[in-house]
């Protein structure tokens, strides 16, 4: 259990001289390789949008052809299924991104 605590430790120990090693602008490139500019998170925040909203595309076709489905047949699976597709599109539409 220590070992992974020892080299963890050890990391953090070094990681000043690995930085210094770097060059004369050291401390700054080392901020700035930790730190996420504030079009980074909007670049992130989109690509999460996209993410989801095409999943809720993806859901809704489906929603729609299990929704055809159980009408047809009440006692099919796709009643079921229907259900779950719903749950899963009301959680991401309510999910903060």
């Amino acid at each position: 259990m220590l070992g992974g605590c020892l080299s963890t430790v050890a990391d953090v120990v070094t990681l000043p001289v690995k930085i210094a090693k770097t060059g004369v602008n050291a401390v700054g490139s080392g901020i700035d390789a930790v730190t996420v500019s504030q079009s980074e998170r909007d670049e992130k925040r989109g690509r999460d949008l996209r993410r989801r909203e095409e999943r809720l595309g993806k859901l809704s076709r489906e929603r729609d052809k299990l929704q055809r489905k159980c009408d047809r047949d009440p006692g099919d699976d796709a009643c079921a299924d229907l259900y779950k597709v719903e749950r899963e599109m009301e959680y991401l539409m309510n999910e903060p991104v």
